[in-house]
């Protein structure tokens, strides 16, 4: 009887470490798997916001783009009128605007007359 005992003893023993181990390593296995689920949690969350501050960043590049090409066509006009006014300036100096000034001249003395 004691032999019989003993064996029962051992397979109890080996199958209560055999249940420890399972248990154990099933722990191990869903901690690992609650880890993984809240790394994707918060890489899903760090994509977001890099996503939004891109949207937020990619609108600003959009309305600094636009402010600079009406800058730029502000510019073009002012050079524009200042070469208007340059050739304005040549054409007095050689003489070939002589009929304007005459033409204003001329309006001036009318308008200083009717007073």
């Amino acid at each position: 009887m004691s032999i019989v005992l003993i064996v029962v003893i051992v397979v109890a023993v080996i199958l209560v470490g055999a249940l420890l181990l399972a248990f154990t390593r099933g722990r191990r296995v869903a901690a690992e798997r609650r880890r993984e689920r809240e790394l994707g949690r918060r890489r899903e969350q760090a994509v977001t916001e890099h996503r939004e501050a891109a949207e937020v960043r990619t609108g600003r590049a959009e309305e600094a783009e636009h402010r600079a090409r009406l800058a730029g066509a502000v510019a073009e006009r002012e050079r524009a009128e200042a070469r208007v006014h340059e050739e304005r300036a040549r054409a007095h100096e050689e003489g070939l605007n002589d009929d304007e000034l005459i033409a204003t001249q001329s309006t001036s003395r009318e308008g200083t007359e009717d007073r």
